[in-house]
């Protein structure tokens, strides 16, 4: 079971890049046809700056947290866990380029069906590089018990 102190947990921030490549090739993957997700041309000729991000494409940084220990120091193992939920709330739009900001933090944990799944909810606000707010991602992990 995982303990209920750490709610409240500040857990390591970081940094990273969006970079151009990746965009396009996460816009392929989830079946994008827009051509603002391809070509910078068309972008541009829509208003953006650059290639905007695809919609989801935060959570995917977000995976790439390159400290995890906190994992271990909260009780998750890794084994046992499930993606439970996503959430996004966007505040303004990123592009390829941007270096953005994650910081991260544990909002809740509560458990279900007598402790045999435990839940815990992070909380996580992405920054560009000007400092200006981008998106609010919550992301809900179920780990397994027994």
């Amino acid at each position: 079971m995982i303990d209920k102190q750490h709610i409240g947990k500040i857990l390591p921030g970081f940094s990273t890049v969006a970079e151009a490549g990746r965009l396009r090739f996460f816009a392929k993957a989830i079946g994008e046809t827009n051509p603002i997700y391809f070509d910078e041309a068309a972008a541009r000729d829509a208003g953006h700056p650059n290639l905007p991000l695809p919609p989801t494409f935060l959570f995917s940084l977000e995976l790439e947290q390159p400290d995890k220990r906190w994992r271990d120091e909260i009780g998750i193992q890794v084994a046992r866990i499930l993606h439970g939920e996503q959430s996004f709330t966007y505040h303004r739009l990123a592009y390829a380029g941007d270096v953005l900001r994650f910081e991260c933090r544990i909002a809740d944990i509560y458990d279900k069906k007598g402790g045999a799944l435990d839940f815990v909810v992070r909380e996580t606000r992405v920054t560009n590089q000007h400092g200006e707010h981008v998106a609010d991602l919550r992301s809900v992990l179920v780990q397994r018990n027994g």
